[in-house]
């Protein structure tokens, strides 16, 4: 799997270190508080298992799942969403900190503070593990990022490509056509 590597950018150690003084940061804001923190998934699952066990103040953490919809491959990154699994509990008067694996453009993570704000929190927030904001098309407030990364696609710590990846436990770029690479050997693999 690493062979699709082209270089890392943040190293295992690099990673746990910078979500630890995150986790810092974000108990030292909401100290006296509990906070709700809401994984986007599946990309932010790591991050926000990670994250949360860096937080030294009574956290709850809840779930939900978005889809693109319209017909386009890439409707999610012009910020057509739908939500496809919703929050178990309901959020009004809870101090929430939406947990994203990366902030990109901007616009889901727009729809998706729009929709957690129409239902009455106390606060709401966002904590990236990545911000990459030299394509943010809508600026949103991101109150917590561990890195800002440039314009490559990157995978690890929950990123994928093609549900691979995630589990990488370092943050890398992909090696230029591997996207290709890998369609080829998977239609292959279908092949009978």
């Amino acid at each position: 799997m690493t062979d699709s590597i082209e270089r890392v950018l943040f190293t295992e150690e690099q990673v746990a270190a910078r979500i630890a003084e995150v986790g810092t940061e974000i108990s030292e804001k909401y100290r006296g508080r509990d906070v709700k923190l809401i994984g986007v998934l599946k990309g932010s699952i790591f991050f926000l298992t990670a994250l949360a066990r860096a937080i030294t103040i009574p956290v709850k953490i809840d779930f939900l799942a978005i889809s693109s919809f319209g017909g386009a491959s890439k409707s999610a990154s012009r910020g057509m969403v739908r939500i496809a699994k919703d929050l178990d509990e309901p959020i009004e008067d809870e101090d929430v900190l939406l947990v994203e694996d990366i902030v990109d453009t901007g616009l889901t993570t727009r729809y998706l503070l729009q929709t957690l704000a129409g239902r009455g929190p106390r606060s709401l927030g966002i904590c990236t593990l990545l911000d990459r904001t030299v394509r943010r098309i809508v600026q949103v407030p991101v109150d917590f990022r561990c890195f800002e990364i440039p314009d490559r696609f990157v995978v690890g710590c929950g990123l994928d490509h093609k549900q691979l990846y995630r589990n990488l436990p370092f943050i890398a770029v992909l090696k230029p056509g591997t996207e290709e690479s890998l369609a080829t050997s998977a239609s292959r693999k279908s092949i009978p």
